[in-house]
């Protein structure tokens, strides 16, 4: 009989957990989610994975590009003949500065070719107009290969902006959406205790957290190749001027 009481004290001074370490995994939380929160939760993972496969790709890609226009400036300053330099073009296809010259060095040899088809004292009448039309053909045609050059650089980046400003909205609709699966249980039952509306704030957070995860990557891995590409661009640029100058002083001898 004084048994009893006692133990009924110590029970009530334990009292059993409420929720149990399975029940607040998060990973069954997430498989566990309602319709609507798991269709947000696949689809910013699915972002996420994408976004981490660009940000690999585009990483090796822009080095490659760098380091091999490096290379290509290199050889371009040391070249005694812009023929055969234009010859060995072909082994820096992955250089955007190599591109942009192969395209100007093109454009250089129709010029010369259209004012080599002139004849006698009809080339010396048309020498200056000839001149000054060719190099600004040659200009034409590496200002339009640069912005191909840029352009193929910048390609899936704004696919990494969209996953940076999207994703931590789509988060956020998984959020609001999981907070109204808790009052709704609330209303059903009646009730408003923490194992009511636990699930729906879990799923709702875990969202939140998953939206966030696409994004901090992404808007950092934007920002960043930007620059690079920016950087390779400038490299771009600067040849360009330094080829034209190049054409300008000695047109007649190319």
């Amino acid at each position: 009989m004084v048994l009893f009481p006692l133990f009924a004290v110590a029970a009530a001074a334990d009292p059993a957990p409420l929720v149990t370490p399975s029940e607040i995994n998060l990973w069954s939380l997430a498989f566990r989610s309602s319709g609507v929160v798991f269709i947000v939760l696949v689809l910013l993972i699915s972002f996420s994975l994408s976004s981490w496969a660009v940000i690999i790709w585009k990483f090796f890609e822009l080095r490659r590009a760098k380091h091999r226009s490096d290379d290509f400036l290199e050889v371009f300053w040391k070249a005694k003949r812009l023929d055969h330099l234009y010859s060995e073009a072909g082994e820096y296809g992955d250089s955007p500065v190599g591109q942009v010259f192969a395209a100007g060095y093109q454009e250089v040899e129709q010029v010369l070719k259209a004012r080599s088809s002139k004849g006698g004292m009809e080339e010396a009448a048309v020498l200056t107009t000839t001149e000054s039309t060719g190099v600004e053909t040659v200009e034409r045609a590496l200002r339009r290969a640069a912005n191909q050059e840029v352009g193929k650089l910048e390609r899936l980046l704004t696919f990494l902006a969209t996953t940076a400003s999207a994703t931590p909205f789509i988060g956020l609709f998984g959020t609001v959406w999981g907070i109204m699966n808790s009052f709704r249980e609330i209303g059903a039952r009646g009730s408003a205790g923490l194992a009511v509306v636990a699930p729906g704030i879990s799923e709702a957070l875990i969202a939140t957290a998953v939206g966030l995860a696409a994004a901090i990557p992404a808007v950092i891995a934007y920002n960043h190749y930007q620059n690079r590409v920016k950087v390779i661009a400038n490299d771009i640029e600067n040849f360009t001027a330094d080829f034209l100058n190049l054409v300008g002083r000695h047109f007649m001898r190319m």
